[in-house]
């Protein structure tokens, strides 16, 4: 501590006095001066906390946002309200966007891009109306959509699964749906007997949460990486006498920004764009699952099968226990 804060001035002082490395220290002046260092030395260490602890203040509130988004898909309670706040917010910030450019042409192909249905704002109506009267007919557009969207699938869906809890060969409790949107597909775990008693409901709210989380999870992670990141950049602004805690909150915001507009895109473009791949209750089989696989996706997966695995499953059943030691003496004598 001495030889950081007060340099070499007191060391060699020290030598000089014959002072030996684990000798008790009474010299008043000596003792002044690792007093001074050691205030210096706390003081530096102070400001460094009150740094992490003005950094973490802004990641936790981004993060209290997040997390109460999560929350809310995972409890279920206002996940219906969220995934419409989403629909509000994003075709707002989509006309505010256009409207300032007075590109109509641009507008439409991005509308058809994200919800994948034709506009129902004419040419003329986007360069007369105003932003709050062109969104409010815009928002019950995408509202009805979404509301007949979930009514194809749950009438699609509903027949297959009533055939399969019907049938008393089937002792399935979970299942796993397959919802594609030609690009990613994502395998939805869903409860049989709940989604039968609703008439198809539990199928539209299982798959509302699995897209969300899934979504969140992906882009939460990605925009920590990218909080580190300016984290370290945003220590070069003292070089420019600029305060680094000041430009990490305003680049931070931005970067939030982006984030939920991203995440309110993928929801939005998959829940308008995904598709049941398979109907045929022959094909549909057990989802076996675990409490830490409830609520996860996958890509590129879609539900086959599963007789093999059944029939396997029910040969090994046969077969009585054996402990680790009698499996190998039986490898063993099958070499030999």
């Amino acid at each position: 501590m001495v030889v950081q804060v007060l340099k070499d001035r007191i060391a060699k002082l020290m030598d000089k006095m014959g002072h030996k490395e684990g000798e008790v220290i009474q010299h008043g002046m000596i003792n002044k001066s690792i007093e001074r260092a050691q205030k210096k030395v706390e003081e530096n260490n102070f400001g460094i906390r009150k740094r992490l602890l003005e950094y973490d203040d802004v990641m936790n509130s981004q993060r209290s946002v997040i997390y109460k988004r999560r929350r809310n898909a995972l409890i279920g309670l206002r996940l219906s309200l969220d995934i419409l706040n989403s629909f509000e917010d994003y075709s707002y910030n989509l006309l505010e966007h256009h409207l300032d450019f007075k590109d109509y042409s641009l507008f439409k192909n991005d509308f058809l891009k994200t919800f994948s249905i034709e506009c129902p704002i004419s040419n003329e109506e986007f360069n007369s109306d105003n932003i709050n009267v062109l969104h409010g007919k815009l928002a019950k557009y995408i509202f009805n959509k979404y509301q007949q969207r979930t009514d194809n699938i749950k009438g699609e869906a509903f027949p297959v699964l009533k055939s399969m809890y019907e049938n008393e060969e089937n002792n399935f409790k979970n299942i796993l749906i397959p919802f594609s949107d030609g690009l990613k597909s994502m395998n939805v775990v869903c409860n049989l007997e709940k989604c039968f008693k609703t008439e198809g409901e539990q199928i539209i709210k299982d798959f509302e949460r699995s897209i969300v989380l899934s979504t969140i999870d992906q882009y939460w992670k990605d925009h920590l990486r990218e909080l580190d990141d300016l984290r370290q950049s945003a220590q070069g602004a003292v070089y420019e006498q600029k305060d680094p805690i000041l430009i990490y909150k305003l680049e931070s915001f931005k970067l939030f920004e982006e984030m939920i507009n991203k995440i309110n895109f993928q929801i939005i473009s998959f829940l308008f764009k995904s598709r049941l791949p398979i109907r045929d209750s022959s094909k549909i089989g057990e989802a076996k699952i675990s409490s830490k696989q409830i609520g996860e996706t996958g890509r590129g997966q879609i539900m086959q099968n599963n007789k093999r695995q059944v029939s396997n499953n029910n040969s090994n059943n046969n077969q009585p226990n054996l402990s680790r030691r009698q499996r190998r003496i039986r490898e063993r004598g099958s070499k030999r």
